[in-house]
């Protein structure tokens, strides 16, 4: 039930922020429904094609269904999304969050060492946008030097370290979705920023 919980909030945000791009060009519904579709389900089939189990929006029509939905409501009310300051950034801090825990999850469900755990969190959390961003020739997050990947870390390790510790379940995935999503939107409000490389 945890996992499924996640799995439908990570999309839909996700699916959200996917609509901001496509309404930001003037894209046609279609557009609208491949941006939303595209980020919704993509970090969580990267992860499910590596972990080598059965893609998990093949198996229920639900998640498409969601991935509909918002956009027929984001094709309506974009602007009015728009208007609430910086919705496309929060969307994805709200992904990314929910994702970095779902996919730590579903990796220690299977069995998955506690790294790979962490590996497929912050795959899950991110390649979504990325793809979006690549698709739609836009900057994306991985490349500016606000903390974007070191939330989705911190999201997914927190999760497998409380797991370890024997927190499983809705403490844990709560505590660890919170904890990533405090540090993405200290980013997007205040500009943390980890220390870049710099040449010696």
């Amino acid at each position: 039930m945890l996992l499924q919980v996640l799995d439908y909030l990570g999309v839909a945000v996700f699916a959200v922020a996917g609509s901001i791009v496509a309404s930001r060009k003037g894209l046609d519904f279609i557009a609208f429904l491949f941006f939303a579709t595209l980020t919704g389900i993509g970090g969580g089939t990267l992860r499910d094609l590596i972990l080598g189990v059965p893609v998990f929006w093949l198996k229920s029509d639900g998640y498409l269904a969601v991935c509909l939905c918002v956009s027929i409501v984001m094709w309506f009310g974009a602007s009015v999304v728009e208007g609430f300051g910086k919705p496309l950034r929060w969307a994805d801090a709200v992904g990314m969050a929910a994702y970095s825990v779902m996919g730590a999850a579903k990796a220690l469900s299977v069995g998955e060492t506690a790294s790979v755990a962490v590996i497929m969190g912050v795959a899950t959390a991110t390649f979504g946008g990325i793809l979006r961003d690549v698709i739609a020739r836009e900057p994306s997050a991985v490349i500016k030097s606000e903390i974007y990947l070191g939330a989705a870390f911190v999201g997914a390790g927190g999760y497998v370290a409380l797991h370890a510790f024997g927190l499983g379940g809705w403490l844990a995935a709560t505590a660890a979705a919170f904890l990533a999503l405090v540090i993405r939107g200290g980013a997007i409000e205040f500009g943390w920023s980890m220390p870049g490389y710099k040449k010696s």
